[in-house]
């Protein structure tokens, strides 16, 4: 490449969009989509976007933090060819360690504007034919009638993989809330792929407590997300040995060394991808070495628009062999944050139509 793949300018927006319910997990919530859009531009026109999903409640991150690194990053960036993407990438490794979110942003924004220069879809990186994709749909912590009624609209819409928030209304020594909700949508949408997700909510014993009540009532999910909290390996360890469900690490793994601790010690049996946790790079690494050795792969994501969604979606569509997908907050955002035309209703991504990069112009540009 050339001076025509040399980054000459950029750009950082912050920007928001309003969602059909508040999302609730068992750490905290959003109330509305809060990200932040990065936009690199090439000498011959070229532009690729990025985004920076920030979850407070989750990573500790803030858009104030994240922000101030984007900007100081867009400087730095300004007159580096997109061919050193590498490079590129190992650097925001060292200069964002600490901001993930901004790290996910820029390396999003490089790929796109890479392939966009070279005027094939990202997908085409790692295949020649990309996989359709079905996604999950979230059941999001709340009252049991509200838990009922989004379950039979989702059914309704064509889902067939059913996600439940569990781990925040827990009482001593009861799951009496939980395991309602659990049984709600697993009646309504008899037959459906379950996963749990406890966003750090339980105690192993709890998990496995939790787990057991389940069983009585003959109900086993594909899944549980993170049990435990995410400094708690030997509760993770634990529940993995003890439970014939499949324990998936999210907010455990938060990075590569974190994944090969997992693979090493046979920590968890699947691991959940999340740009925002890692970057592209990093990412795609994980997913690798997971695959390899066997541990089972979720893509997923924080409240992103779908820029970031479909940015995922084209990782997993080319490498082909991710397990469970998790790719729906579109479905939860209201307006042009959420307009996707390579995402049906029913929650099926179909890649194969994207012409080059990742195929989604924001509207905030």
């Amino acid at each position: 490449m050339t001076k025509p793949s040399l980054i000459v300018k950029t750009s950082v927006k912050f920007f928001q969009a309003p969602l059909n319910q508040p999302f609730r997990v068992a750490t905290g919530q959003h109330d509305q989509l809060e990200n932040i859009l990065f936009t690199v531009e090439l000498k011959d026109g070229t532009k690729g976007h990025g985004e920076a999903a920030v979850a407070t409640h989750i990573t500790g991150e803030t858009i104030e933090q994240t922000l101030k690194n984007l900007k100081d990053t867009a400087l730095w960036l300004e007159g580096r060819a997109i061919a050193d993407y590498l490079d590129i990438s190992a650097q925001l490794h060292e200069r964002l360690a600490h901001n993930q979110s901004a790290l996910a942003a820029v390396e999003i924004a490089i790929f796109d504007a890479l392939t966009r220069y070279l005027r094939i879809p990202l997908w085409r990186l790692w295949t020649f034919k990309p996989k359709c994709l079905r996604t999950d749909i979230t059941i999001v912590i709340a009252d049991l009638e509200e838990t009922k009624a989004k379950t039979r609209a989702f059914k309704t819409q064509g889902f067939r993989a059913f996600k439940i928030k569990i781990g925040r209304d827990k009482r001593p020594n009861s799951f009496d809330v939980d395991i309602k909700r659990v049984e709600a949508v697993c009646c309504i949408a008899s037959g459906a792929s379950i996963i749990l997700d406890a966003n750090q909510g339980y105690s192993a014993r709890e998990s496995l407590q939790f787990l057991k009540q389940l069983s009585k009532i003959g109900i086993v999910p594909d899944l549980i997300e993170q049990p435990v909290p995410k400094a708690d390996w030997e509760g993770l360890k634990q529940i993995t040995r003890e439970s014939r469900v499949c324990v998936c690490a999210d907010e455990s793994c938060s990075s590569l060394a974190d994944a090969l601790r997992i693979i090493k010690e046979k920590a968890a049996g699947a691991v959940n991808v999340k740009l925002m946790k890692t970057g592209l790079v990093h990412a795609l690494e994980i997913s690798r070495l997971a695959h390899a050795a066997g541990v089972k792969l979720m893509i997923g994501g924080m409240m992103e628009s779908n820029l970031a969604m479909t940015c995922s979606a084209h990782l997993a569509a080319g490498l082909g062999y991710f397990d469970f997908i998790d790719l729906d907050t579109p479905f939860f955002i209201k307006g042009e944050a959420a307009r996707n035309p390579y995402l049906s209703s029913q929650g099926i991504y179909d890649l194969s139509k994207v012409k080059s990069g990742i195929g989604i112009t924001p509207t905030a540009v």
